[in-house]
């Protein structure tokens, strides 16, 4: 990314989503020009120079201090993962994080275990959203996932036609995979593998192209999201993400359903079903009759 396009079109969107009544601002007299607050509003609010903020908008202040960046994201009343944002707009990582030679990076084995070890479906995927483990119940929840050879949840979202009925709200599931796949591009602007991807969704999607120039942030922590399993049907799961420690980028998200509920009687239904059909799986072929 071009930190300086970035930090311009990032603050100006989230100007334009602020107006002057939310932050107890007269609106002024005469035609206003932008849809939210003006960078001199801003600035009052920041207790910033008008000057001082115009230049940190078009990306010409290379060290804000953390005071001024706090004060600013108070005044654009940003969310938690847009605050992080801002701030990794302004001190990037410079990891240049690459795709290891030949695909993306194994799970470690004792990570593997804990997926296995786990009754409910889960997922192990890392900053690009390729999916680096799973658990059997995983597999089976997320199946039409599965079926690439290179599982990947922003490719399934954006260019599997399946993923329109998979997702409830599939114009939720492109925001949020956008904006995510954002807030990863911020902390680390020289990650080939993230760049790469954000490249080849936007030439082969429209509607990633639009969810990207609405320039949204998010980071997956937790929350409901409703999915239309092809054999089982609804699921209203429950998600919680937690990060792997290590620097790894991994993360790995549950999915759980209150006991009692459809979902969790679909669960079962699902792990029968995957259980069924990986002993199938592994049952000997018949032996050939032998001539006599």
């Amino acid at each position: 990314m071009d930190m300086t396009d970035e930090i311009r079109e990032f603050l100006a969107s989230r100007r334009a989503n602020v107006t002057p009544a939310q932050v107890g601002m007269p609106a002024g007299g005469g035609e206003r020009r932008v849809p939210g607050l003006r960078r001199e509003e801003v600035a009052v609010l920041a207790g910033v120079s008008v000057d001082y903020y115009t230049k940190l908008e078009r990306g010409r202040v290379t060290s804000a201090s953390d005071a001024v960046l706090g004060a600013i994201a108070t005044a654009l009343r940003l969310t938690d993962a847009e605050r992080a944002h801002l701030f990794a707009l302004f001190r990037p990582s410079r990891s240049g994080r690459r795709a290891p030679a030949g695909g993306r990076a194994g799970l470690p084995e004792s990570l593997q275990r804990m997926l296995d070890s786990m009754t409910v479906p889960a997922l192990a995927y890392d900053a690009c959203q390729d999916v680096v483990g799973a658990n059997l119940l995983g597999r089976a929840m997320f199946a039409p996932v599965f079926e690439a050879a290179r599982p990947n949840l922003a490719r399934f979202t954006f260019l599997d036609p399946r993923a329109q009925s998979f997702f409830e709200d599939w114009d939720l599931a492109c925001s949020l995979n956008a904006a995510m796949l954002r807030y990863e591009a911020g902390r680390d602007p020289l990650a080939e593998d993230v760049t790469a991807l954000v490249g080849e969704l936007s030439t082969r999607s429209p509607v990633f192209r639009a969810h990207w120039a609405a320039r949204d942030v998010h980071e997956h922590r937790s929350g409901r999201k409703v999915f239309h399993h092809p054999e089982v049907g609804d699921l209203e799961a429950d998600y919680d993400v937690l990060a792997v420690p290590g620097g790894s980028g991994v993360s790995v998200t549950s999915y759980t359903a209150p006991a009692g509920s459809a979902t969790a009687e679909r669960f079962a239904l699902l792990a029968s079903l995957a259980a069924s059909r990986t002993r199938e799986a592994v049952r000997p072929a018949p032996a050939e009759p032998t001539g006599g």
